[in-house]
């Protein structure tokens, strides 16, 4: 037993060691195949928490050739055991199976030809390959909470796998389980916050505590968005978040420098099947939907502006950031450099005059600065929600590749779960080699999973471009114009194998609306604002993202990204809308090359069999039978 402080939580790691609790081996030929279980000692505690080795486990044994089928390998008993809390409070727990020290002689197995299942409760993960769990030291059986009082009942089977070939004679799989459990309940964000970021990076101005600094550990995963937590209200205790990217670029308003009432106000609180709130994960139970916008007029420059006077105040579930709010995150000492400047191109919520709003630029040096500009033009969007005080943080340490993690939106074991039944912005794997990174757009068409790739096409490491038409004329995205015929038979032949091809529906219909400067995004798929009939379609397997819509932002720096083309029409003969690699928007002709970023839908009955969703674990999927 070991006990291990980490930067968030005190953790006590139990070992189950293969001379003291329990043995899973596995010595493999072509005529032998075992699991056993032995030990002297059956329980393990650890305070009020047990992990106790059911005696009666016989273990298991099978003979045969060569690896079996699921339904045999499913149909084997299992090496039983059980977890109790015979605590009054919860606890948090992780289970992982580890490799165990093996003989110099022997030769380990290697993960590719294992599968498992562990039956929890009577719930079975299903048969699923050891290596969508994670690599030793880090294999995640199982995590979760357990109530006080409560007890989790498992059986774990594993087997040799007949769905691949290979010389696996003699070879050994030893393993031991190690239960990582937190004696610490979770807490409350804002607490987590204000007790770990270090007082050097706080500034406390009387009504809110700002996060400040150049990267602090204020990274938080919800909803399929990475975040940044800006500040912490001083009495309430909510605390305010920006999505770490862009999430789109679209035009902030016809003219007026107005919050209320602008396509911006509209975009951001759209509850519809493409809006963002409407894709925020259970967003009532999370954030503040009457929350507090100061969009008060300021046309100081940064390092001297104050506080709003809240002159102008507008109630949303979701706002952007002030420029007051964007300056405090500079340490009290005014630089660019603050962990806000992600080096992208996007809209802050603060008028510089009546005609004019302020906007983080964006420089090849990513300078952060801030300019003011017409709301007829089209730049970045960072979504802001203010999360409620009882929202808790069950899981991560508030770094970029660890964000905190919110109780409620930590699922687990979701192998067998509809991909329709996701969030947009998860990650999944789909696609070949350099390019099999995706992410959920969202569910446009009922039962469907609209993805796209997370970043354009590469090829060895460099975007590829191409024409979006051959004539400056053709401005229509078909599946026969010169974009359209590489999405639609180059990119499934070559960037996406058969496996994933079979997912991918038929037909999908791609809105070719016209956006104008100034002019409202909805018009990218609708004919009129009132969105009674839709703007002019076609019909393709492979298409691209329309302005506007979500996961059309930059979701890197950059000097990292690219320009790309988007399906919506700019108002002129010749040229077609893109999305700039400063994260704003922007059109050009149709003959330019810029990069490609394909969209498409995948079929009702994919499913997950792997990953937690994040960019570190994203989705494994396959087709259900």
């Amino acid at each position: 037993m070991e006990e291990t402080n980490n930067k968030k939580k005190k953790v006590i790691t139990i070992v189950i060691s293969i001379i003291i609790i329990l043995v899973l081996a596995l010595a493999i030929s072509y005529a032998y195949f075992s699991t056993e279980l032995n030990g002297t000692d059956q329980i393990v505690k650890v305070g009020e928490l047990e992990l106790i080795l059911d005696e009666t486990s016989e273990g298991i044994s099978l003979d045969n050739v060569v690896g079996i089928s699921d339904s045999e390998g499913l149909s084997l008993d299992g090496a039983t055991f059980e977890l109790r809390n015979n605590g009054t409070k919860a606890v948090d727990y992780t289970i992982y199976l580890d490799d165990n020290t093996i003989s110099d002689t022997d030769t380990r197995i290697d993960d590719k030809y294992l599968k498992y299942n562990l039956n929890k409760n009577s719930a079975d993960t299903g048969a699923t390959l050891l290596t969508r769990i994670g690599a030793n030291p880090n294999r995640v059986l199982d995590s979760g909470t357990i109530e006080g009082g409560g007890t989790n009942k498992y059986s774990l089977n594993l087997w040799i796998t007949d769905e691949v070939d290979g010389n696996y004679s003699g070879q050994v799989f030893s393993g031991k389980l190690r239960v990582e459990v937190s004696q610490e309940r979770e807490k409350e964000v804002a607490t987590v916050l204000l007790d770990n970021i270090p007082k050097e990076n706080q500034y406390d101005d009387g009504t809110d505590t700002f996060i400040t600094g150049e990267d602090p550990d204020n990274y938080i995963w919800y909803s399929g968005k990475l975040w940044r937590a800006v500040l912490v209200n001083n009495e309430e205790k909510t605390v305010k978040l920006v999505t770490q990217w862009n999430i789109s670029a679209i035009p902030y308003s016809s003219g007026s420098t107005d919050f209320a009432g602008s396509y911006m106000e509209e975009w951001l609180n759209d509850t519809s099947v493409d809006g963002f709130l409407g894709n925020l994960r259970d967003y009532e139970n999370f954030i503040v939907t009457d929350s507090v916008w100061d969009a008060t007029m300021d046309s100081r420059e940064l390092g001297k502006i104050t506080r709003p006077e809240g002159t102008t105040i507008v109630e949303d579930a979701v706002g952007l950031l002030n420029i007051y709010e964007y300056q405090t995150s500079y340490s009290g000492t005014y630089n660019y450099y603050g962990y806000l400047n992600n080096k992208l191109q996007w809209w802050l919520v603060t008028p510089d005059t009546s005609t004019k709003i302020w906007q983080v630029n964006s420089q090849q040096d990513g300078n952060g600065n801030t300019t003011s500009y017409e709301p007829t033009g089209t730049a970045g969007i960072r979504p802001s929600i203010v999360l409620k005080s009882n929202i808790k943080i069950i899981d991560g340490d508030g770094t970029e590749n660890n964000p905190y993690r919110l109780e409620g939106d930590n699922d687990t074991n979701l192998s067998g779960v509809l991909l329709s039944s996701r969030y947009s912005g998860e990650y999944m794997t789909f696609g070949n080699d350099e390019n099999n990174l995706y992410r959920i757009v969202s569910h446009e068409t009922s039962g469907l999973t609209k993805i796209t790739s997370a970043e354009p096409l590469k090829s060895s490491g460099t975007f590829i471009t191409s024409a979006f038409s051959s004539e400056r004329s053709d401005r229509y995205y078909s599946s026969s114009n010169v974009i359209g015929t590489f999405l639609n038979k180059d990119y499934l032949n070559s960037y996406v194998d058969s496996s994933y091809n079979e997912m991918i529906e038929e037909s999908t219909t791609w809105y070719l609306g016209n956006v104008a400067a100034g002019e409202n995004y909805k018009l990218a798929k609708y004919a009129g604002i009132n969105m009674a009939t839709y703007t002019t379609s076609t019909e393709a397997k492979i298409g691209l993202l329309r302005m506007g819509e979500l996961m059309s932002g930059q979701f890197t720096y950059s000097e990292n990204n690219t320009t790309y083309w988007l399906l919506t029409l700019n108002n002129t003969n010749i040229c077609v809308r893109t999305v700039f690699l400063a994260g704003n928007g922007s059109f050009d002709y149709t003959t330019k090359s810029f990069g490609i970023k394909p969209s498409l839908n995948l079929k009702s009955n994919v499913v997950i069999t792997g990953g937690n969703g994040t960019l570190k674990n994203p989705f494994q999927i396959a087709l259900a039978d």
